[in-house]
């Protein structure tokens, strides 16, 4: 997975927006004002930060070399996942999955105002 098809995936998410917090070159994902994904996008290797359910992100480490506990992240929930190493399909789910868990984790009424956008 490119770049650009990393930025594009996470966008393609009601309500998602690209901010910039920790300056230009750290893309942070956003839904509804909570973080689901973190990457500089120019680095290579390209890795992204993903929040995951930590029984899941303890199996996705132990079966992946490419998935680290989150670099400058709260390591029991989020895991760095070298996009490169990985196959598009599972980070495509990785990032799903991370956006849901966000979404679930929000307001009832947010999260109904995202079902219907």
């Amino acid at each position: 997975m490119t770049p650009d098809r990393l930025r594009a995936f996470c966008l393609g998410f009601n309500d998602a927006v690209e901010d910039f917090p920790f300056g230009p070159e750290t893309s942070v994902f956003k839904v509804a004002g909570k973080m689901f994904a973190l990457s500089a996008l120019d680095a290579r290797p390209l890795t992204v930060n993903l929040k995951c359910d930590p029984e899941i992100a303890l199996r996705l480490r132990a079966q992946y070399p490419a998935i680290v506990p989150g670099w400058h992240m709260n390591k029991r929930h989020w895991n760095t996942v070298t996009v490169s190493e990985l196959p598009d399909r599972l980070v495509r789910e990785l990032v799903e999955d991370s956006y849901d868990l966000v979404v679930a984790g929000l307001p009832k009424a947010t999260r109904l105002r995202l079902d219907r956008a």
